[in-house]
C-alpha cells in the first residue's frame, strides 16, 4: 500500500547522518596517541653496557612474509666485539616499501633485539630513504652505555652476561641475581 515510500526509506541513513557534526582531525598539528601494542617502526635494542642484542641469526629475515629484512652476520673477536655472542648483525636493513608491519620478525627474535615502537610516520619522497639501515634502527645510547666495539662489561662469560643483563630494556642486574639463576 505504501510502496511508493520504499525509495525514500533507503535514504533514511543518509538523512539521519546528514545533519550530524563531522569531527575535524587536525592530524599534523595534533597527534593522537597510539594503542600500547601498536606495531610501528622497528628498533634494534642494546644491552645495558651498549653492546647490540642482535646476534646475526637471521631468524627475523626468515620469518618475514614480505621478504623486507636483510641481515648479514659478522664474527666477533676479542678486540672487535659488537654483541655478547660469537656473531653480530654486521649489515641490517629493513625495506619499509615492502614491510607490512605484522610483527612476525619480533616474535622470531630469540634475544629480543628487535622490537616495534609506536612511531608510525614512515612516509617519504624518496624510495632509497625508506630502506632503513642498522645505524638508523639502533636504539640510542643511554647514560652509562659505551659505543661498541668494546669487551663485555656485564660478566666474564656469555652465561654470566645474559643472566646479569636481563631486566626491562636490558637493565643491569647484580652478581647475586646472576648467582640465584644458576
Amino acid at each position: 500500500m505504501l510502496e511508493w515510500l520504499n525509495p525514500v526509506k533507503g535514504f533514511g541513513v543518509t538523512f539521519h547522518t546528514m545533519f550530524k557534526k563531522v569531527p575535524t582531525v587536525e592530524y599534523p598539528e595534533v597527534k593522537r596517541p597510539t594503542a600500547p601494542r601498536f606495531h610501528g617502526r622497528h628498533q634494534l635494542n642494546r644491552w645495558a653496557d651498549g653492546l647490540e642484542k642482535c646476534i646475526g641469526c637471521e631468524l627475523c629475515a626468515w620469518a618475514c612474509p614480505a621478504d623486507a629484512i636483510y641481515v648479514e652476520a659478522g664474527d666477533n673477536t676479542d678486540d672487535d666485539r659488537y654483541s655478547p655472542g660469537e656473531r653480530y648483525g654486521r649489515v641490517y636493513q629493513i625495506n619499509y616499501l615492502r614491510c607490512i608491519l605484522c610483527g612476525l620478525c619480533v616474535e622470531a627474535c630469540p634475544t629480543r633485539a628487535l622490537t616495534m615502537t609506536n612511531e608510525y610516520e614512515l612516509a617519504d619522497d624518496s624510495r632509497q630513504s625508506l630502506i632503513w639501515t642498522k645505524e638508523q634502527l639502533l636504539a640510542p645510547l643511554k647514560e652509562g652505555m659505551e659505543e661498541p666495539p668494546h669487551p663485555m662489561r656485564l660478566g666474564e662469560t656469555e652465561q654470566d652476561y645474559y643472566a646479569t643483563g636481563r631486566g626491562e630494556h636490558g637493565s643491569q642486574g647484580t652478581a647475586e641475581d646472576a648467582e640465584a639463576l644458576r
